[in-house]
């Protein structure tokens, strides 16, 4: 079974690139975040090319914003939107959503950003992980929670830390928080646990050629309990996505469980160039020029 990430940042924008993606790399499970449609207008949209291709659908989708989707080829059981006890900025957010698809229950996540540390939205984004801790940890043994996390688990997984003190995503309260969710189900950074001294990012700001000099984050994670874990016969960041015309900023993260249709051919694919040697000076997150 292969299951996929994708941050779309806007499904409408996306549409031709995914369903390219969706024939090319067959996919069994695929969660995207930041689809930014309501469930009406995903359908009608993406509805009957989904289906063709086999796919049931799961929804959770909200005008312009946010938004989660879950689309399997192998069942869609106990469909659940949100997270149970989570709060709202201020109302809820469409931010979740989780079923059981070939026996392991799925969660699509699109995890609060955080926006500035110690901000409302900073303390919104610790109190929503803590609630989805709650309810993982009373999931079933084969869980996979997945998607655009926001959060950077180590200093490995940016290109500089220095060009992020003071940015969420790195803070050592987002990490205990996402520390916190693994240790509730034991859960298991798979591509991390993989290849545990590669260079691997996930995302890449559009700004100041960040793709191109491999510049960017690792902060869409693919998490498993023990069972599923074991299964992991490939895992890597599809970067091929992230190339070309009108891409998302986010690459879909990949696992293959049981088999690996194209081999266990390495974290990033295809690899990015060498990132620039020899710098003196810290680069500055384009948010920051």
């Amino acid at each position: 079974m292969r299951v996929a990430t994708w941050n779309v940042n806007s499904v409408k924008q996306r549409m031709p690139r995914l369903l390219g993606w969706l024939d090319e790399r067959q996919p069994d499970v695929v969660c995207l975040q930041e689809t930014k449609l309501a469930d009406d207008a995903f359908t009608a949209l993406l509805g009957d090319e989904l289906v063709g291709r086999g796919y049931e659908i799961g929804l959770y989708g909200e005008v312009q914003w946010n938004g989660v989707a879950l689309l399997s080829k192998v069942g869609l059981e106990e469909v659940v939107t949100g997270v149970a006890g989570a709060p709202g900025f201020p109302n809820p957010e469409a931010r979740a959503v989780a079923a059981t698809c070939g026996g392991i229950r799925i969660h699509s996540l699109y995890v609060p950003n955080g926006r500035v540390p110690d901000s409302d939205h900073y303390h919104y984004k610790l109190a929503w992980l803590a609630a989805l801790a709650e309810v993982v940890a009373e999931g079933p043994a084969d869980q996979i929670v997945c998607g655009d996390m926001n959060i950077a688990p180590t200093d490995a997984d940016v290109f500089d830390p220095a060009a992020y003190v003071g940015q969420t995503h790195v803070t050592p309260p987002e990490r205990q928080a996402l520390a916190d969710l693994m240790a509730a189900k034991d859960l298991h950074d798979v591509v991390r646990d993989r290849w545990p001294d590669q260079r691997v990012f996930s995302y890449w700001d559009y700004r100041a050629g960040m793709f191109h000099q491999d510049l960017g984050m690792r902060i869409d994670l693919m998490l498993a309990t023990d069972s599923v874990a074991e299964r992991v016969k490939a895992a890597w960041i599809d970067r091929k996505a992230r190339k070309g015309t009108g891409p998302s900023d986010h690459a879909p993260v990949i696992i293959d469980l049981d088999v690996a249709p194209d081999g266990d051919i390495g974290p990033v694919v295809p690899p990015p160039s060498a990132p620039r040697a020899g710098r003196k000076t810290t680069t500055k997150l384009p948010q920051n020029r």
